[in-house]
């Protein structure tokens, strides 16, 4: 919910996972989000990032691996790195 200034007044926003589009609960303690740092051509960090969030079902699957990579391999292809 928003506020009449467009600020986000909600206590809990919940996440979604990057590689299933599906909501990570609260009581979902198996999930991750994981930064991921952009860097320059001579490979210092820029000071931004790239957060993917994970379910506890990718990872207890065994999926998280290959779907972090994906997931990133993309990413950088939009950013140009």
């Amino acid at each position: 919910m928003k506020d009449s200034q467009g600020n986000v007044v909600e206590l809990y926003v919940p996440r979604k996972c990057s590689w299933t589009n599906k909501l990570i609960t609260a009581k979902d303690h198996r999930s991750v989000q994981i930064n991921i740092g952009h860097l320059d051509e001579s490979g210092l960090y820029t000071g931004s990032f790239s957060a993917f969030a994970l379910t506890g079902q990718v990872r207890a699957k065994g999926d998280a691996d290959s779907a972090l990579d994906i997931l990133w391999t993309k990413k950088r292809a939009e950013l140009g790195q």
